[in-house]
């Protein structure tokens, strides 16, 4: 999910001097430890980075404590729901299996759904699959998407915890967790429990760029019937497993994980443990090192020798999809996903492409240089009431990146 949103970046530290290293383990050396000075002043208890480069991994590290009470450090092997940018993965999962034959991005929804989704304003134009996963579907994020989708772990202090204040969205019971397709039909089908006409826009779907949740974790759900795969077993044989990322994983349920890091509300306070029934749209889980080798194929696929997609696969994943008429209010700036979109992948007003992701006790971003290659990723673990160290973070990630890509 996505609850927040990073301004375009200003007040960047200065460049660095002239007796800056040129060799791969002086520049890694110190860019920890610029890292670690950060974290010790930083109003962020952890947080994690990974770059990457037209050559592959360049560095991935984990900063300051993933758990402050039992003193742990977030390291390189600490896991953390990576939010909104889990949503590049589902469109990669989307055009894998367009890429396998099991569905096309042009289909009407109806053609994979066993239950009709239908825009009552415009009952005559059908929701499809590219609509979905460029966010001008015409379905919305209402309060019943907000106020259910975030599930506690557990009962204890059940009442205090749900008192918490997350908003725009609410924390919900355990007795309240639905599976995902349970959800979207309660959301989605006319006369079902959770409908609404304001479910849908005003606008003909195809017509208006609106951010939803709602659509990517649908267009997942498209893919699950369309392959005959549960999303999350899908993306493990067709992503995940052919990159690697052995450490990643969809989180669906309660933590059962002893690696991952607690997301804080302030330096002393965290929140309790959380998952969202909507796991596409945020729930990918990973690691520095993992996240690394993801930042690494998204460059490769951009230069259209990724080893997830095809050619053609990757052209239509970063291909720039809409036009200034699908929007109303268009976001600017050179870290923004929404000033245009590829297949669930965001690009900016300048030459980057990612995304970011914001949930409770989670901010992140991964970000790639179109006109260098160079790409970075950064997640933290604690609410951010500024952005000025992590601002500094993401500068120093952008310096360091193109110096050590330039000694590969």
């Amino acid at each position: 999910m996505k609850l927040l949103f990073l301004t375009p970046l200003v007040g960047l530290l200065a460049a660095c001097g002239t007796n800056t290293p040129t060799d791969r383990a002086s520049l890694e050396k110190e860019l920890s430890d610029s890292l670690t000075l950060l974290s010790q002043s930083a109003d962020i208890n952890g947080f994690c980075v990974a770059l990457a480069g037209p050559d592959g991994v360049l560095y991935h590290r984990g900063f300051g404590r993933s758990d402050v009470a039992r003193h742990l450090p977030y390291g390189d092997h600490t896991r953390q729901p990576i939010a909104s940018i889990s949503k590049t993965l589902v469109g990669l999962a989307v055009l894998k299996a367009q890429q396998l034959g099991k569905l096309q991005l042009d289909d009407p929804i109806a053609e994979h759904l066993p239950f009709a989704i239908i825009n009552p304003n415009h009952a005559e134009v059908p929701i499809t699959l590219r609509h979905l996963v460029t966010h001008t579907s015409s379905i919305t994020d209402t309060d019943d998407y907000l106020h259910r989708t975030y599930i506690l772990s557990d009962t204890a202090d059940l009442q205090a915890h749900l008192s918490i204040d997350i908003s725009p969205c609410r924390f919900s019971a355990p007795s309240a967790a639905l599976p995902m397709e349970t959800f979207l039909r309660r959301y989605l089908m006319k006369d079902s429990a959770y409908y609404s006409n304001s479910a849908f826009m005003d606008t003909k779907p195809g017509e208006r760029f609106e951010y939803s949740n709602v659509g990517a974790t649908l267009a997942a759900l498209v893919v699950e019937k369309a392959t005959g795969m549960s999303f999350d077993a899908f993306t493990q044989q067709h992503i995940l497993d052919p990159l690697g990322m052995a450490s990643s994983y969809w989180r669906m349920g309660p933590r059962s994980d002893i690696q991952m890091t607690q997301l804080y509300r302030t330096r002393t306070e965290h929140y309790p443990d959380y998952y969202c029934i909507t796991y596409p749209d945020g729930g990918f889980v990973s690691t520095p090192a993992d996240m690394a080798k993801y930042v690494a194929e998204l460059i490769r696929g951009h230069r259209g020798e990724g080893t997830v997609l095809d050619k053609a696969g990757y052209a239509e994943y970063f291909r720039e999809q809409l036009t200034a008429a699908h929007f109303v209010d268009r976001a600017k700036g050179p870290f923004t996903d929404e000033h245009n979109m590829g297949i669930l992948m965001g690009f900016g007003s300048g030459t980057y492409f990612g995304h970011t992701g914001g949930d409770p006790g989670t901010f992140s971003m991964l970000f790639v240089d179109r006109s260098t290659g160079v790409g970075r990723y950064l997640i933290v673990n604690t609410d951010l009431e500024d952005f000025t160290h992590h601002i500094r973070i993401w500068e120093l990630l952008g310096r360091y990146g193109e110096k050590l890509a330039a000694v590969e």
